[in-house]
């Protein structure tokens, strides 16, 4: 897609106050494929009073009107697919299939989610001698990741739109053109103008003025748990509303009574999918002694069978940190039995699919979230120590368990301290609650309970 030069303000695409520009650069062969505007204060001023001056109308917009919006949104994401996976491509270096059926699919589905939801959700309710209502909070900062640039954003601005808040999205700089494509459809699915705008930039100037802002109600951050925190006190400072869905170290649990070649097998695709950059990725698995030597080499031959299908990426910075990271776990002394820190293609931000084996929970590796194609297996000797290591990370953002019985999984499951657990490899659900435990974050999204981040409640009593 053609880059916009400007900003989508109030209905509109506008310049920019700024000059700035921001370069968007294939991972894939470190070619620059657009540039957009690096936006200013002076940017997000102008598109949350867009924002604010739209509040009132889309809040009292009946919510079967706001549903039928979302629906028209769904429709023109889906009428754009492919060239939804086409952009994510580019700017991301996801693989065309992966683009296709993730980036493209899952928002397409995510947003129909909310179109039902908006028309179904009980937005007034008797409680006793009261009348309860859930009112749109206001006026939404969304700032998304670049790891899932569609999906980030589906899952922050379509609830938002089905409680009745209006909404700026400041997205990543690495992947803004995916965020202009979701701009356009807006335009196109008929919603009013200044209910959705957009301000491409950099995190410490757009991001920070937009998370400062006083008009701005909530903010919704997904991203590093550093900048989580930074937000999280500006946000405290003015007593405003924040969502945070920050970092995680999830820990595959492989329990002996489980399908071993499966649950390997599963846990290694589920590490290598979008290259590794997935926050809820199981990067820890956890493998009884008995069966550890077994699980070592299933995980070395099933890493070997990614070497050609992930993509790079998506940045310099991110390929040379997760060298480092791989470089450190070897220093530390744990065993390299696939992949490693050596770059495996001439050009492209490329990183092999790497597993560690030997990783003790103590090591770096098994402590700090990666955001590559890096697994790390960690042995046991009963339920217990498992269930230790499983929960010894200051992050609970996801998980798995696998057992011969359901139950058994389930009882271990429960023990968790973790957001969301997949048993025996559980499907992915876009109605189920997304958050974390600890420093994962604040907050859910996906389903009622994404919607309900985006309601404050008022009750009249009779």
């Amino acid at each position: 897609m053609k880059a916009q030069d400007g900003m989508y303000i109030d209905g509109a695409w506008r310049p920019a106050a700024g000059r700035d520009l921001i370069e968007v650069v294939d991972p894939a062969d470190e070619e620059v494929i657009a540039r957009v505007p690096a936006g200013t204060a002076e940017d997000v001023d102008a598109a949350v009073r867009a924002a604010r001056a739209a509040l009132p109308g889309w809040a009292a917009t009946p919510p079967a009107v706001r549903a039928e919006r979302l629906t028209a949104l769904r429709d023109v994401l889906l009428a754009r697919k492919d060239e939804i996976a086409e952009t994510v491509t580019a700017e991301l270096g996801s693989p065309p299939a992966f683009s296709q059926a993730v980036h493209a699919a899952v928002p397409i589905a995510v947003a129909g989610s909310f179109a039902e939801l908006a028309a179904t959700h009980a937005f007034e309710e008797k409680v006793g001698n009261s009348t309860v209502l859930h009112e749109p909070v206001g006026v939404v900062a969304a700032i998304t990741p670049w790891n899932y640039p569609l999906h980030q954003i589906v899952a922050k601005v379509a609830p938002a739109l089905a409680a009745g808040c209006t909404v700026v999205l400041k997205p990543a700089e690495d992947t803004p053109l995916t965020a202009q494509l979701f701009a356009g459809a807006v335009h196109e699915a008929g919603v009013p103008a200044g209910v959705f705008n957009l301000v491409t930039g950099l995190g410490p100037v757009a991001g920070q003025a937009l998370a400062e802002h006083p008009d701005v109600d909530l903010v919704s951050f997904t991203g590093s748990t550093a900048v989580g925190r930074r937000i999280g006190a500006i946000a405290g400072a003015a007593v405003k509303r924040v969502a945070l869905e920050l970092g995680g170290k999830s820990a595959n649990v492989i329990l002996p009574s489980a399908d071993l070649a499966r649950a390997v097998n599963v846990g290694v695709a589920n590490v290598m999918s979008n290259s590794g950059q997935t926050c809820s990725a199981w990067t820890r698995m956890l493998v009884h002694t008995s069966q550890y030597d077994e699980a070592v080499e299933l995980a070395r031959t099933a890493a070997a069978k990614y070497a050609d299908r992930i993509g790079p990426l998506v940045s310099a910075g991110q390929r040379d940190r997760v060298r480092g990271y791989i470089d450190k776990g070897v220093a530390e002394g744990a065993r390299l039995v696939a992949g490693g820190a050596a770059a495996p293609r001439e050009k492209g931000w490329y990183v092999s699919p790497t597993v560690f084996a030997d990783v003790t929970e103590d090591m770096t590796i098994a402590q700090e979230e990666i955001f590559g194609p890096v697994l790390s297996i960690i042995r046991y000797e009963d339920e217990d120590d498992a269930l230790r290591i499983a929960n010894g990370t200051v992050y609970g953002l996801a998980g798995a368990v696998w057992a011969g019985d359901e139950a058994e999984a389930v009882a271990f499951a429960r023990r968790m301290d973790t957001g969301q657990v997949d048993i025996n490899g559980g499907r992915f659900n876009p109605l189920a609650p997304f958050g974390g435990y600890k420093q994962s974050g604040v907050g859910r999204e996906l389903g009622s309970h994404g919607l309900a981040e985006y309601l404050q409640t008022k009750s009249f009593q009779f």
